[in-house]
């Protein structure tokens, strides 16, 4: 999906302040701290100024702020670690060509003073909804999720429930980074999303969520955990589809769309695609790097360690049709000041 960052980063205008340098900003919101992250920003401090004066183009390398963004729990330490040095002045390069700062917080809320970011990023972060929605733990509630942890195959009134929760979220998002973006700035996202012909309870990850939920089950029937453990717990993710992304972003007003469209994202690498064994532990491993925090918060590392183990025998059990479901649907966006 990087041409499709690079067609955004192509969009921005940097507009010179009466002979001085500009200095493009950008952010990355939900960086997370791993080497994608450095992905995303090296590609976006390839961006340059042009500028025309007596009919010739001038480009200019200007110097470039990135701020890397995520809840104030987030690694920063590692992910700073893995950050190179700087290129030097001596012109060899070799480094990095931006200087690096961290912003935490929620990117539900306010991060940067208004009219300060050229280029805002958000891959793989905004199907995270900034809470679960309070009827989905009300026993009362039609949308109580009793006996599963997602969304996915839930009843209608539970995939109502986050439907709202995400329309409220992505909303605040938008009228945030409306204040914080320069004029001329974009703003690029990726998020999972799923087909218009999926209604809110139905994604490509059913697979994984039928299998995740398994491994609770197995767990309480082994009599490690209690019922209500796995009735209390539930994942704030919700997948949209182009219509329900389109709808916000049109009620809100503040932005016009470059770019909105479905794209079908790379499966994780195995090795041997034959091998079961490789299959379930990239599978185990893949998502515990989405949800392990999540289920250690709630049971504590022991009980976590022994559901994701419950996860890698299930996804050997079920290696075959892993393979073909290991690819999910992703909105990629990109917006411009209206």
């Amino acid at each position: 999906m990087l041409h499709a960052l690079e067609e955004t980063l192509d969009k921005i205008q940097v507009p010179r302040q009466l002979g001085k340098k500009p200095l493009p900003t950008a952010a990355d919101l939900g960086c997370s701290c791993g080497q994608n992250t450095l992905v995303i920003a090296d590609l976006c401090g390839t961006c340059r100024d042009s500028t025309d004066r007596d009919d010739t183009v001038i480009t200019v390398d200007p110097e470039f702020c990135f701020y890397f963004s995520d809840l104030p729990s987030n690694d920063f330490n590692t992910l700073f670690h893995l950050l190179p040095d700087n290129d030097d002045s001596s012109g060899v390069g070799g480094g990095r060509s931006y200087f690096a700062a961290a912003v935490p917080g929620s990117f539900h809320g306010r991060l940067f003073p208004e009219r300060s970011i050229n280029l805002f990023t958000s891959t793989f972060s905004l199907h995270w909804l900034s809470q679960v929605p309070e009827e989905v733990a009300d026993k009362q509630s039609v949308a109580y999720n009793k006996g599963k942890v997602f969304v996915h195959d839930a009843s209608v009134a539970m995939g109502e429930t986050y439907r709202r929760r995400f329309q409220s979220d992505i909303a605040r998002f938008l009228r945030c980074r409306a204040t914080e973006l320069k004029h001329g700035g974009v703003v690029f996202l990726i998020c999972l999303g799923r087909p218009s012909s999926y209604d809110s309870t139905k994604t490509k990850a059913l697979l994984y969520g039928a299998m995740f939920e398994e491994s609770w089950r197995d767990l309480i029937k082994e009599g490690m955990v209690d019922g209500k453990k796995m009735d209390s717990f539930n994942v704030p993710v919700y997948a949209a589809t182009i219509e329900e992304f389109r709808d916000i972003i049109d009620v809100d007003g503040s932005f016009r769309i470059n770019r909105l469209e479905l794209v079908m994202g790379s499966p994780p690498v195995v090795n041997n695609p034959k091998d079961r064994h490789a299959i379930g532990l990239t599978v185990a491993k893949y998502l515990r790097s989405l949800l392990g925090p999540l289920v250690v918060a709630h049971v504590g590392r022991a009980l976590a360690d022994e559901l994701f183990i419950r996860v890698q025998r299930h996804a050997e059990a079920r290696a075959e049709a892993l393979v073909g479901e290991m690819r999910f649907p992703h909105i990629v966006c990109s917006l411009s000041l209206a």
